[in-house]
This record gives C-alpha cells, sequence and structure tokens, in this order.
C-alpha cells in the first residue's frame, strides 16, 4: 500500500465524483489539484481549501491543458473525464508514476454474462464510447510495455447526492422525477428482465482512492465498480416509490411502442440492455466495499434533489 504523501492531479476534480474524490484525497493527507474548465464553480470551504484548481479546457481540439499537466509535474494522474487518454498519457509518461482513467461498463458492449466481467462483450453501440475504450485498451498495453503504472476504473450506473438521478424513462430530467413524486403512471418495456446498478458517486470515488493507495495491487488492471448487485426493472421503480412515498403504478408495453416514448438511445439502453458487473476483482485485489445499496443511493440523491429545492414547485 502507498501510504505516502502524493501530488495528485485530477483532471475533472469538481464533478460528480470527481467532488468526493479530491475531498477524499485530501483527507488522506495528499496535496491534490484540480484541472477544470471552470464552468462549475470551486468549492473554497473544508477539504477544498488546500486544493490547487488549474483552469483548462481538456478536449482533443485545444492542447492547452497538455502545457499545464507537463509543468504540474504530478505523481499519479486520475483522469473522471477520460477525454484524450492517449495525449494524457504521452505529456505524463515523463513524470507520472500512475495514470488512472475512467470509463464506463457500456464500452464493453451489450453484456452476454451477467454480472458482466471487465471483457469485451460485443460491439459497443456507442461510437464515443467504442473509441474512448479501445483508446483506453491500446494506452494500458502501451504503458505496460514502457513500465508505467495504469488503471482503469469503470462505473455502472452513478448516483447519489450531487446530480439528478436515473429516472424510469432512462433520463435523469427533473420533471420525470416530479411525476413519481405525485404517484404518476410509469410505463416499462416489457418483458421487464434487465438489471440497473445505481451505484453511489462516493463508492465509486473509493474506488479511485483504493487503486491510488494499491498501486502495485492496481496496475495493468480494468476495474468493474458499482454496487453490491443489481436491481430488477420493476424493483427499480418500487424502490423510487419507497422513496417518494407513493404507489407507482405500472404499464407494460412492447420494446416498439416503448421506444416511441422514449426515442434516445441513451436513454432507453438502460432498459435493453444489464447493468450489472462484475465487482469480484477490485474487491479481491483492492478491498473495495460499497458503503451503499442501490436503493440507499436513490434515496440518497432524492434527498439531495430536495435538499437543493427542485421539488419546491412541485406539488406532492
Amino acid at each position: 500500500m502507498n501510504s505516502k504523501k502524493m501530488k495528485i492531479l485530477i483532471i475533472g476534480g469538481t464533478g460528480h465524483v470527481g467532488g468526493y474524490l479530491t475531498s477524499l484525497l485530501v483527507r488522506k493527507g495528499h496535496e491534490v489539484v484540480v484541472m477544470t474548465s471552470g464552468r462549475r464553480p470551486i468549492p473554497v470551504t473544508g477539504a477544498w481549501e488546500s486544493v490547487c484548481p488549474v483552469i483548462a479546457s481538456y478536449s482533443r481540439e485545444e492542447g492547452d491543458w497538455q502545457a499545464s499537466v507537463a509543468d504540474l509535474g504530478a505523481d499519479v494522474i486520475i483522469d473522471i473525464l477520460g477525454t484524450d487518454v492517449p495525449s494524457l498519457y504521452e505529456v505524463s509518461k515523463l513524470h507520472c508514476q500512475h495514470l488512472i482513467v475512467c470509463g464506463s461498463i457500456w464500452m464493453f458492449g451489450p453484456p452476454r454474462i451477467v454480472p458482466t466481467p471487465e471483457a469485451t462483450q460485443g460491439l459497443c453501440s456507442f461510437e464515443p464510447y467504442a473509441q474512448r475504450y479501445d483508446e483506453l485498451v491500446t494506452t494500458k498495453n502501451r504503458a505496460l510495455k514502457e513500465g508505467m503504472a495504469f488503471t482503469a476504473i469503470m462505473p455502472s450506473n452513478i448516483c447519489g447526492p450531487g446530480k439528478i438521478p436515473l429516472d424510469t424513462m432512462g433520463g435523469r430530467r427533473l420533471e420525470i422525477h416530479r411525476a413519481l413524486a405525485r404517484g404518476e403512471e410509469v410505463v416499462l418495456p416489457l418483458p421487464c428482465s434487465n438489471l440497473i446498478s445505481p451505484c453511489d458517486a462516493e463508492d465509486i470515488a473509493t474506488a479511485f482512492a483504493l487503486a491510488v493507495e494499491n498501486r502495485d495491487a492496481a496496475t495493468g488492471e480494468i476495474f468493474n465498480v458499482g454496487s453490491a448487485y443489481a436491481l430488477t426493472t420493476l424493483q427499480f421503480v418500487e424502490a423510487y416509490g419507497a422513496i417518494y412515498g407513493v404507489d407507482l403504478p405500472v404499464r407494460f408495453v412492447d420494446w416498439k411502442t416503448y421506444v416511441k416514448l422514449s426515442p434516445s438511445k441513451g436513454a432507453h439502453y438502460h432498459f435493453e440492455a444489464n447493468m450489472c458487473p462484475d465487482i469480484s476483482k477490485i474487491k479481491e485485489k483492492l478491498g473495495y466495499r460499497p458503503a451503499y445499496t442501490p436503493e440507499q443511493s436513490m434515496d440518497r440523491a432524492v434527498r439531495w434533489m430536495r435538499g437543493e429545492g427542485l421539488f419546491d414547485s412541485c406539488s406532492d
């Protein structure tokens, strides 16, 4: 285990997972620098008092971020955005001891095995994810040959306080959650047999921190991260009913009808493919144990929404 204080750069450190991770690593005594576009306000209290922000646009089109990364000379770089892993590797390989990047279980393609291991399942349905996965694997193999520690973390559906959680139409829309709070009808596609695995952003942040602390065990690995179990589609709806304190009526439709109601592939894919990652490897190698169940993470997210006043105009 790496117990020494390190200089850690987090790209996307002010985001949903990044915010939890930044605070966690500061509390562990590390020197943390966050690279951010500046669009999201940077906290200034608590653990964030010691965080150094760097404003730069991390994109394939702009290269100003590369000079910032080179100048920082961080011991560890955590790329939560995963925008341009090959370029990041190239600019950081001379000084960085450990590069940790974030992917998604969607990158493996439609699952053929449940729980789904860290292995290609088929053609990824989303071109940006397919490209990023190819780059991630290529960079991992290159890092192994050149002697640099490289780790990838692949979360399932990210949930928890700080972001509107997945709704029952596969998006993150406040109006759908308001309808749920009013007890309105939920439409689901038959056969309703797929699995959904909301995982708390705090748990995902913990997985990144474990990779930092256990570099030898994490080197060259791709780790799934998720909750201890997944929910069926009906259990997912029932969980929201319990959280909102209502009985949610469900109307079942065939897949063709459902796609017309939810035409976005990125939305209805949640009810098309199983989202149930196998997390046995990260548990064994890094000691990962999720602190929150899917239901607890969903409840925490809804409580956050209420605390932010997102339901103030909704007559429950």
